[in-house]
């Protein structure tokens, strides 16, 4: 029995929920969402909460429960506070810029890394090193973050590289003199 997925979503006032057939569209001060639901889930809609409900108990119908349940609730945090995902890059010469619609990122390789912005995120660097990347979408925020990282993941020497803010890495002893 999934927890999460019984738990219902409170829907707050600014957003306007649209239910058609599958699809599920979120409406919001920050921009518009919508999901399909796969076959076996409905959403049943009460005054000021919705729940997702499973047609029958089929084991994959069972596994997509609680993450269906979780996407929705994406969709209304989304449309009302957005996500946000903070980087850093730590290492003398590293440095971010945005440029138009890329991001700039010179990470110590022979080339500068230009990587293209998707759309519906907007991506800010201060300081050369903070990168700050917010949108609508939450699996878009990780993912761009995720790429963005994957250019120069810290190492575990120096601690040179693209972290999340926060971020532990731990770091090892290097050679040893005999």
């Amino acid at each position: 029995m999934s927890r999460v997925g019984l738990k219902p979503i409170p829907v707050v006032d600014k957003v306007t929920l649209k239910f058609d057939g599958n699809k599920v569209t979120a409406e919001g001060p920050k921009g518009t969402l919508s999901l399909e639901l796969p076959e076996g889930l409905t959403i049943k809609q009460d005054e000021k909460e919705i729940t997702v409900m499973r047609d029958n108990e089929l084991r994959h119908v069972r596994a997509l429960h609680g993450t269906f349940r979780s996407l929705v609730n994406n969709l209304i945090v989304g449309v009302t506070q957005g996500f946000v995902k903070d980087l850093e890059i730590q290492g003398v010469g590293l440095r971010a810029a945005v440029k138009g619609k890329t991001l700039d990122l010179a990470l110590g390789k022979s080339h500068p890394i230009l990587h293209p912005i998707p759309e519906g995120l907007t991506v800010t660097v201060t300081d050369n090193t903070k990168i700050k990347v917010e949108g609508i979408d939450k699996q878009l925020v990780g993912q761009f973050s995720a790429e963005v990282r994957s250019f120069y993941p810290p190492e575990p020497y120096k601690g040179k590289g693209v972290r999340y803010v926060g971020e532990y890495v731990r770091r090892k002893a290097g050679k040893s003199v005999k």
